[in-house]
């Protein structure tokens, strides 16, 4: 029999995951990884493995209720909408107003619309809104006219996310610098914890940025590039980074990868004005991933990240590894990771997939949330 096709192999995810709340966990706020771990898996050509992997991600870990719709939200009048910005209480809203605005335009128009509205919040739920938003948009743009309610619904609830938690980090960030992405990374001086980095630590670092050296000048430091290039740098800076920092809990480095490369993936559906600006944000992004997550550079820039993974698979195998592993961080961190190879061959894009293979636990041994709490710190 023929493998299932994309768009059904996704409808049918969403359709098994669509009871769904916006975030789960016990006593935290963990973003719902389900819609994008299935259209991730779907692409890595994994299709026939989706209802189950479904199955064992809805098993790991129990989610919050969906959120009711409580309140009109205006999106003709910044007075209504800009105070429900950053309310995880008005996300049932927010999903009603993006609902109803697809409902009578097409999906790219909406997202022009509100791209920049959002943007400066783009850390929002340590980025899973715009993470969430863009594997919804691809795949509206892969199922074409034969798109369903079910994908519109879940752009319309990845916006709502990305709005519910919208997030601003202090500061402007402007492409005027002279530095590529790497020199950037590289001078960003690390300051070291006594203690060691615990969650804690790291919460308080992300409230306090302003404080730490050259965060602020840092955010002008990127030159005026073109955006596709500036976000290549972006990914492979960062899987770089992931390899160089085996000691920091496994799984928030993952999203200096995954954010870029999520916003690869919106770019040419959004006005090309709006490309520089998004690209800037991403740099904000990951100057406080950089400043808050880590302590020092480790080894970044180095060859060292060999010695651990010595067994590195064949570049067609990881996918299936991936499948099999579960982890729904691991399965998107691998399409992104094999995605950014495609189109820059550099073998750290596969070794930074296989390490978060082998540092985060599998799917049906206990996930790779801990104690850390990564998706809300």
């Amino acid at each position: 029999m023929p493998a299932v096709s994309y768009t059904d192999a996704l409808n049918d995810a969403l359709e098994r995951l669509d009871d769904l709340g916006y975030e789960r966990g016990q006593g935290v706020d963990l973003a719902n990884h389900g819609p994008m771990g299935a259209e991730a898996l779907v692409l890595l050509g994994m299709g026939d493995d989706v209802a189950r992997w479904v199955v064992r991600y809805r098993r790991a870990m129990e989610h919050h209720e969906p959120p009711a719709a409580l309140l009109r939200v205006d999106p003709a009048d910044e007075a209504s909408w800009r105070p429900a910005l950053g309310d995880i209480r008005r996300a049932g809203d927010w999903e009603r107003l993006f609902g109803a605005e697809l409902a009578e335009a097409h999906w790219r128009d909406v997202l022009a619309r509100w791209w920049p509205r959002l943007l400066p919040g783009l850390f929002a739920g340590l980025t899973h809104g715009v993470i969430r938003t863009a594997h919804a948009v691809r795949g509206l743009y892969t199922a074409g006219n034969a798109a369903t309610g079910l994908q519109l619904r879940e752009l319309a609830r990845g916006l709502a996310y990305w709005a519910a938690r919208y997030t601003e980090l202090p500061g402007t960030p402007r492409l005027t610098g002279t530095r590529a992405v790497s020199a950037a990374v590289e001078a960003l001086p690390r300051v070291p914890l006594p203690g060691g980095l615990t969650a804690e630590a790291a919460r308080e670092r992300f409230g306090a940025l302003e404080e730490l050296p050259h965060y602020s000048a840092a955010l002008g430091w990127i030159g005026p590039d073109q955006a596709p290039l500036l976000l290549t740098e972006m990914t492979l800076q960062f899987a770089d980074v992931y390899l160089g920092h085996p000691e920091v809990y496994p799984v928030p480095l993952i999203h200096g990868v995954t954010a870029p490369a999520a916003v690869r993936l919106v770019l040419p559906h959004l006005p090309t004005e709006l490309h520089g600006p998004t690209v800037a944000r991403l740099w904000q992004v990951q100057t406080a991933f950089l400043l808050a997550l880590t302590v020092d550079r480790r080894d970044e820039g180095t060859g060292a990240w060999r010695a651990e993974v010595p067994d590195l698979p064949p570049v067609h195998e990881l996918a299936p590894r991936a499948a099999e592993h579960g982890d729904e961080h691991v399965v998107k961190f691998t399409e992104a990771c094999l995605r950014e190879y495609a189109l820059r061959p550099d073998q750290r894009y596969p070794a930074a997939a296989y390490a978060a293979l082998r540092r985060i636990n599998p799917l049906d041994g206990g996930g790779g949330v801990g104690a850390f709490s990564p998706d809300r710190v």
